[in-house]
């Protein structure tokens, strides 16, 4: 038996199984409307506060240390590596069209070349010094390990240059057969090339050769005890003592330019992307809110039996058997979460109003 009491001030009736049905179909609805009759009354998580929690704030860290990266190291890289490729096609290219000048025109006296005129062609006369050949170990060209070697050039002023005169493909750390440099006096062509930094290991005596990790000159002068100067001379096809020409980089600027662009893109769209979000969830909560203040004042309006003011009326009821919960009831509830989306209804369910009056009719 289940007994329901009716207060004299009320004239409203709650059992417990009102209350039951109260608190299951508003979700606490009751609570908002409670709040909405005490605006003086704080709620816990109203507005932008809800988002001052761990793990909204880690996400704001997060996008907000990805998208300075993205503006500050990752794009400027990708497009410096864009500008740089695209001086050196030009100067490859002004290189080519110009004529053969001097090794004296374009090299200073301590043989460093300027920037601006690496790649460009010049004519060196003078001698091979064959003796003091350096090998160039293990420098893949077109993604092939080879050895290149590294002869030293005596000019007829005097002067000594190191000459690249080409590679020879190995299989893996076997020197293979290298021609030997002329060692008669004759007049190469060549492209001026910047040296290179200092390679981080120190050369070493293999096969019979001296062997270097870097075209850097100032190492390779104290290996071998010439004064040779700054920048090199890479040889080009059909000259004298050309072994095979390294390749001449292709003139394509490659995919950095767009790399660069979709780094900016990724960070402008990262913080737009997060607040997004923000907007979705707010949104979501202001529409869960008012689903359960409507779902609350359903409830609370209720008709319930008439009765006297003043007197307490006490109605005994029926015991009813206690069933389960129908296998209906938690499928359909089920099935509504898992159409339900955080961000909206993206499959709305068309029946739901039906089969909610069907529970609270039954």
């Amino acid at each position: 038996m289940e007994s329901k009491v009716t207060g004299p001030a009320s004239g409203h009736s709650d059992s417990t199984r009102d209350r039951n049905v109260r608190n299951r179909y508003s979700g606490g609805g009751a609570t908002e409307a409670s709040n909405a009759r005490n605006p003086g009354r704080k709620t816990k998580g109203r507005g932008l506060k809800a988002f001052l929690t761990p793990g909204w704030a880690i996400s704001a860290v997060l996008i907000v240390v990805f998208s300075y990266a993205a503006f500050t190291m990752l794009a400027p890289w990708q497009l410096g590596k864009d500008e740089d490729i695209s001086q050196r096609n030009e100067q490859i290219q002004e290189g080519y069209d110009r004529d053969v000048v001097p090794y004296a025109d374009v090299f200073a006296a301590d043989g460093s070349v300027a920037p601006e005129n690496e790649w460009f062609r010049v004519s060196l006369s003078g001698q091979y010094l064959p003796d003091s050949e350096v090998l160039l170990r293990l420098r893949p060209v077109e993604t092939t390990p080879a050895f290149q070697s590294l002869t030293p050039f005596r000019l007829d002023d005097g002067r000594t240059v190191l000459v690249n005169r080409g590679y020879e493909l190995s299989e893996g750390t076997i020197v293979p057969e290298i021609t030997p440099a002329p060692s008669t006096p004759v007049t190469i062509v060549g492209l001026a090339r910047r040296n290179e930094v200092l390679p981080d290991k120190a050369p070493l005596e293999d096969s019979g050769y001296l062997q270097v990790y870097g075209i850097n000159t100032p190492q390779i002068s104290d290996a071998t005890g010439l004064d040779l100067g700054i920048d090199y001379v890479q040889l080009l096809e059909d000259q004298p003592g050309v072994i095979n020409a390294m390749p001449i980089p292709q003139l394509d600027r490659g995919s950095h330019l767009s790399y660069g662009m979709q780094w900016i893109a990724f960070g402008v769209m990262a913080p737009l992307g997060l607040g997004y979000f923000i907007w979705a969830e707010m949104r979501e909560r202001r529409r869960d809110k008012a689903e359960r203040a409507e779902m609350s004042t359903q409830v609370d309006d209720s008709p319930t039996p008439d009765t006297e003011p003043g007197e307490p009326v006490v109605e005994v009821a029926a015991e009813e058997p206690h069933t389960a919960p129908s296998a209906t009831s938690t499928t359909s509830t089920t099935s509504e979460h898992r159409r339900r989306s955080r961000y909206g209804d993206q499959h709305p369910d068309h029946y739901r109003h039906f089969a909610k009056r069907h529970e609270e009719r039954y």
